[in-house]
């Protein structure tokens, strides 16, 4: 294998007894109904079982459809200022909670306690914004082009929504869904992953302490995915879907949701481009690229996967990334100093060194890291591998780790035709200080997001999405509300008075 060892900077750190102490007291603390039927849910820094959540069959959840659709009217016939008021209150709940959540996110998902509370600051913004968004309902009102008539268009809630969210990011794909579907007026039925649902069990409790009823927000955890979404989603109560996760399991998920004519918002896989033109500031393009590789330490579905740098900036691009790669301190996210926590379980720890020794195997220069930690937890270290060849299977995969996969080009048709050759079309990344570049390169990309000279594009008040087999439909801006809410006309007859 090329590239430098391992440093002893990699030395697993650990969290303080204290904190440990203090963590164990917060997921006591997370109240979740009783149920004969439990599942364990798992610390992927230690790989020992936190504690246990319910596991729901599906005659339960069809009775929490039930128990949520009984609830909706209620709700639907609020003024907008009373459901932006109790959304507001949650806001400043999920904030004054703000160290508990990033705890319970850092102890389930295993991220480092910084990122933990910065993903709180982010998703409890998707709370505020849709406080916000509550009181400003969007209609219309038009003349009919012939006379005698008025249309006036109005809103409405779209009904019950289930909301499917994944295990990376346990706040904020929450709340990017609960959020607006309150705001317009429906009542939802939340199924988080099983790898991590404590944070959205403790923050729909918080919900329930800020005034939504206590019945318009259903918990469902189950082990039996497959068996639930069967279940829920021919239920005639269910007027919505929304799923973060992939593209596999979004298309079972879309023929399920046919059956009933459900509306469907799909944020499914990802293939992110991050592309540096010769003409980058080398500075900004490092860390840019760090940030959208290393973010969740990889696990996002709009990291940079397929990393493509010119030839003149190639060799300094590559020394400036593998230093800061080869600096990440791996260890409990809890823990002092760590910059690089834990993959989420064993599966994916394996993943990363199947994917690794192929591209080593064809060609590909490893320049720091390849090499997964032995520990009790779940670890891998940070990589950089260079001159990777099209024909590795990291080169054509969405990785969902900690590896950096650099490839090699010349132009740009070059780097934009290679850019597009995949199925999927999330979000993309490039770097370059002539303005006429970024524009027209991220217009020619063929995503629904695209990061110019920075690594972190997400924001609650940019609608969040995918083009091709990425999904469908928005989250997060006024076009994340529309995807809760039923366009209506009037037609008014209007007669000539004298």
């Amino acid at each position: 294998m090329n590239g430098a060892a391992a440093p002893t900077r990699l030395q697993l750190a650990e969290p303080t007894a204290e904190t440990l102490a203090t963590v164990a007291t917060v997921v006591q603390n997370v109240t979740m109904p009783r149920n004969d039927r439990q599942v364990e849910v798992c610390n992927p820094a230690t790989g020992r079982v936190i504690t246990t959540v319910p596991d729901y069959d599906p005659a339960q959840a069809v009775q929490a459809v039930a128990t949520a659709a009984a609830a909706g009217p209620d709700w639907a016939a609020r003024t907008p200022r009373q459901r932006a008021d109790i959304l507001r209150r949650w806001y400043d709940l999920i904030i004054e909670h703000a160290e508990t959540i990033a705890l319970l996110i850092t102890r389930e998902m295993g991220k480092p306690l910084p990122e933990a509370r910065a993903e709180v600051v982010y998703g409890s913004d998707f709370v505020r914004w849709y406080a916000e968004e509550t009181v400003r309902p969007a209609g219309n009102v038009r003349e009919v082009p012939a006379g005698g008539a008025t249309l006036l268009t109005r809103r409405a809630p779209v009904g019950l929504s289930v909301l499917i969210t994944p295990w990376n990011f346990p706040l904020a794909m929450a709340t990017r869904k609960i959020a607006p579907a309150l705001a317009a007026g429906c009542p939802a039925l939340i199924k988080p992953a099983t790898l991590t649902p404590l944070t959205t069990y403790y923050v729909v409790g918080l919900a329930r302490r800020a005034g939504v009823p206590d019945d318009l927000i259903q918990v469902v955890t189950t082990s039996d995915a497959a068996a639930f979404s069967t279940a829920v989603l021919s239920d005639s109560r269910v007027r919505k879907v929304s799923f973060t996760g992939s593209t596999g399991v979004g298309k079972v998920l879309l023929g399920h949701a046919a059956q009933n004519v459900l509306r469907s918002s799909m944020e499914l896989g990802g293939d992110a481009p991050l592309i540096v033109f010769d003409d980058a500031d080398l500075e900004r393009a490092v860390n840019g690229a760090y940030a959208a590789k290393m973010r969740n330490g990889g696990q996002s579905c709009i990291a940079a996967n397929r990393i493509f740098v010119q030839d003149g900036i190639a060799d300094a691009f590559v020394e400036g990334l593998t230093e800061k790669m080869a600096a990440a301190v791996v260890g409990d996210g809890l823990a002092d100093g760590v910059t690089l926590g834990p993959l989420i379980d064993d599966r994916a720890v394996s993943s990363m060194q199947r994917l690794v020794d192929d591209a080593v195997a064809k060609g590909a220069a490893v320049r720091t890291g390849g090499r997964a930690i032995e520990a009790s937890g779940h670890f891998f270290e940070a990589t950089v591998l260079d001159r990777l060849p099209s024909t590795a299977e990291i080169a054509n995969t969405e990785i969902f780790g900690p590896v950096a996969a650099i490839q090699r080009f010349s132009t740009q048709a070059e780097v934009i035709a290679r850019a597009n050759a995949t199925e999927y079309g999330l979000a993309g990344y490039v770097f370059t200080e002539n303005l006429d570049r970024a524009l027209n390169v991220a217009d020619a990309l063929q995503t629904g997001l695209v990061g110019i000279n920075q690594g972190v594009p997400s924001n609650a008040a940019a609608p969040f999405g995918g083009m091709k087999q990425s999904g469908l439909g928005r989250e997060g801006s006024a076009e994340g509300l529309d995807e809760y809410q039923e366009i209506r006309f009037y037609n008014v007859a209007r007669r000539e008075t004298h």
